[in-house]
């Protein structure tokens, strides 16, 4: 697609449809000055030059890319009307395009019948589905994977709701055994399963889970903020074996109560754009409310009458409604790019495993990376191959001819050693590097990619190997962070180049 030609059509539209309600004088003081404009734009565009290559695979740092095109053009086109679809009078083309997108997500996870919306985050669709948690079972908490995104917790004590934290296995997903302990105590009315941590990209047995749950008499509710769109590939059984995608889970989903899922990560769409389903259209009921001056217009429904928020963005449903009419779900629709993605995970990893600058921390069990600069001889300490993990960080992003964009995950030193047995336990935690493969165009790269990052890590170690054990048993520091929190996140802010280096190829070549 070409953005020059589509970027002035979508400006066109809303003017032409505007003709028709005959012309009108805009307001003075809305009116600028043509120049004055022309000089605060371009302060405006040299302020976002200090920013990370998002579109460019040498970012393999957090899950974060540009929308597709079509996204852009749809978002930027309906925005000219600005629509609000919290009523139906908002904007009634956009409340149609939502409930059709809200409809093909539920079918994607096989909900048999289904009530839900867009939202503006990933965390509000949680909170929507752990609101309809407590008002469906009152006094009773709400039970979590310990690797769970945070928002769970945070979550939890907004709505003022008891949360427990449950144990995870070996992998990072949710321990049923420990979960069936904690449901014994009849404390626990809602779980949540996880379809693709933030941290590991782990999987929870949703399947499992579900049978367990519906034992002790407790709902269940899916985030799949960040994995969800990989039930594409999960329910396609000839592609599920070949990407090595256990299918159980996924299919699972459909007898869950309600699921998330982030149309904004492998959606393609720009932030924010999250939803949330239920699948029994009666929990309408716990967000009634009387609103005198916004419901006048006839409608099956007004999507503010089963959400907590109000306003959000119909551009939103405009930007998924047009992607989807081009990159539909299916395995080989918008599953294609989830596909690439979850083959360089692979790729990679048999790179890592073949080589000796770099360890697994982890093997993939989508398409995010878990890895960390390979230690030297002897027993290693934890807190070298943290130390060694945040050169590798932060020389990749400061060096302006090469750079390449990691992040890192701060993991507990049980975990770590749980994977690792052979490390010396001297620090409470380390960093691990972390690369989530969400452009499809990594895989192309990856080559260079596992090059680049593999020559920081021999940097990283050096010749003496200081990942090995240290001569002194004492242990060393390592920066105090709340283990409580895995989130990776960038430590530093990018030295973006003044100019693209010439070994990178334009986008146009990228795309070849």
């Amino acid at each position: 697609m070409d953005l020059r030609y589509w970027l002035p059509r979508a400006a066109e539209v809303a003017e032409r449809w505007g003709e028709r309600f005959g012309s009108f004088a805009a307001h003075p003081s809305h009116r600028v000055d043509e120049a004055d404009f022309a000089a605060a734009f371009e302060r405006f565009a040299k302020r976002l030059e200090h920013n990370y290559p998002f579109f460019h695979p040498r970012y393999a740092g957090q899950m974060v890319k540009p929308p597709h095109p079509a996204a852009l053009v749809g978002y930027l086109t309906a925005m000219r009307f600005n629509p609000n679809n919290h009523a139906y009078e908002g904007g009634p083309a956009t409340n149609d395009m939502e409930r059709e997108c809200v409809a093909a997500l539920a079918g994607m996870f096989g909900l048999p019948a289904h009530v839900g919306h867009l939202t503006s985050s990933g965390t509000i669709a949680n909170l929507e589905a752990l609101y309809v948690a407590r008002q469906s079972h009152p006094g009773r908490g709400v039970a979590y994977s310990a690797q769970a995104h945070y928002t769970h917790s945070r979550m939890c004590h907004v709505l003022g709701v008891a949360g427990h934290a449950v144990a995870a296995d070996a992998q990072g997903r949710m321990d049923p055994g420990a979960l069936e302990e904690l449901l014994r105590t009849g404390r626990v009315g809602t779980v949540v399963v996880t379809c693709g941590t933030t941290g590991l990209g782990a999987v929870d047995p949703v399947h499992e889970v579900l049978a367990l749950a519906r034992r002790y008499g407790a709902r269940v509710h899916v985030d799949a903020a960040y994995g969800g769109f990989f039930a594409l590939l999960a329910g396609d059984d000839e592609r599920a074996a070949e990407l090595g995608i256990d299918p159980l889970p996924w299919r699972a989903i459909a007898g869950c109560d309600s699921v998330t899922v982030d149309p904004h990560k492998h959606g393609l769409q720009p932030y924010g754009c999250g939803a949330v389903l239920f699948a029994d259209p009666a929990i309408g009921r716990h967000f009634a409310h009387d609103s005198p001056y916004t419901y006048f217009t006839d409608a099956e429904l007004h999507l503010g009458e089963i959400s907590l928020e109000c306003s959000r963005a119909g551009a939103s449903a405009a930007a998924l409604w047009l992607t989807l009419q081009l990159l539909p779900l299916t395995a080989d629709g918008l599953g294609a790019g989830l596909a690439a993605g979850r083959r360089t995970a692979l790729a990679w990893a048999e790179l890592i495993e073949a080589g000796d600058e770099l360890t697994l921390y982890q093997r993939p069990q989508l398409d995010i990376v878990t890895y960390f600069p390979s230690p030297g001889g002897g027993r290693p300490a934890l807190s070298a191959i943290d130390a060694a993990g945040d050169r590798v960080l932060r020389a990749g992003m400061a060096d302006e001819r090469d750079p390449v964009y990691l992040s890192v995950l701060r993991v507990d030193a049980g975990d770590f050693a749980r994977r690792h047995p052979g490390v010396r336990v001297d620090a409470d935690g380390a960093r691990v590097l972390r690369s989530v493969l969400i452009k499809p165009e990594a895989q192309a790269w990856l080559p260079r990619l596992h090059a680049r990052v593999a020559e920081l890590a021999a940097q990283a170690v050096g010749p003496d190997g200081p990942c090995a054990s240290p001569s002194s048993d004492a242990p060393t520091a390592v920066p105090a962070v709340p283990l409580a929190v895995a989130t990776a996140v960038p430590l530093a802010v990018p030295t973006v180049p003044s100019s693209v280096p010439s070994s990178v190829p334009s986008p146009e070549e990228s795309a070849r």
